[in-house]
């Protein structure tokens, strides 16, 4: 049962990353500069809360939250814990290197905010909402693509916003437009008024919003931006840049393909598909010869979107589309941040020739790496194995073998450039003495992740079961 209501407690985990957003702020104008790390705790600290505090509203009946703005469903429970929980790891990976650094205190107010962005995009329930989200997970995260204020950080700055700005002026022509066809914003109001309105009139609106969306989630064909903000960035803010806006772009997306626009006119099945087949594909190929190890990781994440697009391409199809996509969310969160601490752990280590002789000098880093690598592939027992095989029964389920079929060739052409990377590691003798400039706090996080990806590959079944609770609609 749908319900209305104005109770901030409804919003807890969003109200605790702001509060402590602006509490952090405010802390950080006083306190000397070795005990800014305690900004730092109190942002892991509101994302344990939050954390607890949307596993707790998991549990109580579906409704909507001020006005019918914001969704209180499984999607958004499940899209709170992985952002929460994700953050909580980049804060982890951060907080080594940021330790005295002058601007240490924005790093972890500029993280908090473009996560509490993510999270309104995962629930809103309403045009306008999801247009502010839009911005307060994009604002944030310009400037820490350009934290380092070097030369590929400035580079990977001005990419970030030039893209964003102009697709996100095109979502906002996008939501006018639909507000135009519809004359509301409201997602329940829009299911009806679309199906009535002018085909023409939804389609450029809606291709103009999907824009936006896709620039945040890092797809075709707003991907231009990814590689080249990745490799520029700091390895924590790339972790986070292709992880957390993700997750909440593509909650967002699944959203607005099964209410707003699930009675529209329009060839939606056929559109993501294109989609989906553009983004895995572009990504692989483009990856293919890479040797920075953060760009081959860029254009990876590019092509995951492809994949995490299979269960929105058969949307209202099938009953395996939603626990499908969630479940994939949150495998390839666990197991794409398990990547780049292993990244984090060798700050020297920037190409995949500087990974030689890893195996030798760090056993447990590089069975870390080559167990998130392959999971990234989709090699069992790993939690992307699973959420691919969910996506890939989702499609075939949904009437598109033909994508399923697609997205398994490319699957089997991404081992080429995940084995380019983990072949040196093991079969050749690196420098003498490289290697020992490693960060313990990024080793311990690779380690729980990619014992996490196995773990929840392992509970597959029981965490699927959860997954597929009712949408608002």
């Amino acid at each position: 049962m749908t319900g209305m209501n104005e109770n901030p407690l409804d919003l807890l985990p969003e109200v605790l990353l702001a509060a402590s957003a602006v509490l952090g702020l405010l802390l950080g104008a006083w306190l000397p500069r070795r005990r800014q790390w305690l900004t730092g705790a109190l942002a892991g600290a509101a994302s344990i809360g939050g954390i607890v505090a949307a596993a707790i509203a998991a549990a109580k009946p579906v409704e909507t939250a001020f006005g019918e703005s914001f969704a209180l469903d499984t999607v958004t429970a499940t899209s709170r814990i992985v952002i929460l929980g994700s953050t909580l790891l980049v804060l982890a990976l951060a907080m080594p290197r940021m330790y005295a650094d002058p601007r240490e205190t924005e790093f972890y107010v500029l993280l908090q905010l473009a996560s509490l962005g993510a999270l309104m995009l995962a629930g809103a329930q309403d045009l306008l909402l999801l247009a502010a989200g839009y911005l307060l997970a994009s604002v944030p995260a310009y400037a820490l693509a350009g934290f380092r204020k070097d030369g590929p950080g400035t580079e990977a700055a001005l990419k970030y916003y030039v893209v964003g700005a102009l697709l996100g002026v095109l979502m906002l022509t996008g939501i006018t437009v639909l507000l135009a066809a519809g004359r509301a914003s409201s997602y329940p109001v829009l299911r009806t008024e679309l199906a009535e309105a002018p085909a023409g009139l939804v389609a450029v609106g809606t291709l103009a919003l999907l824009s936006g969306v896709l620039f945040k989630a890092g797809g075709v064909p707003g991907h231009f931006w990814v590689p080249d903000a990745v490799q520029g960035s700091p390895a924590p803010v790339a972790a986070f840049l292709t992880t957390v806006p993700k997750i909440g772009a593509l909650a967002a997306f699944y959203r607005l393909a099964a209410v707003p626009l699930a009675d529209a006119d329009l060839p939606w099945a056929g559109l993501v598909a294109v989609l989906a087949v553009a983004s895995m594909t572009l990504g692989n190929l483009a990856a293919f010869f890479q040797q920075d190890v953060k760009r081959l990781l860029a254009y990876s994440t590019i092509s995951q979107v492809g994949y995490l697009l299979l269960p929105l391409a058969v949307v209202g199809r099938t009953g395996l589309d939603q626990e499908a996509l969630l479940y994939y969310l949150a495998g390839y969160a666990l197991t794409n941040l398990g990547a780049f601490a292993v990244v984090c752990a060798l700050p020297g280590a920037d190409t995949i020739d500087d990974f030689r002789g890893l195996a030798r000098a760090h056993p447990a880093l590089t069975a870390s790496l080559v167990v998130c690598l392959l999971g990234l592939v989709g090699t069992p027992p790993t939690a992307v194995f699973f959420g691919k095989l969910e996506a890939f029964s989702a499609a075939f389920d949904g009437g598109y073998a033909w994508l399923a079929v697609v997205a398994a060739v490319n699957t089997v052409a991404s081992l080429f450039y995940y084995l380019r990377w983990i072949g040196p590691a093991f079969l050749a003798r690196g420098p003498a003495g490289a290697f020992r400039a490693t960060s313990g706090t990024a080793a311990v996080i690779a380690y729980g992740a990619a014992t996490g990806s196995v773990v929840l590959g392992l509970l597959g079944g029981a965490v699927l079961d959860v997954l597929g609770g009712p949408l608002v609609r």
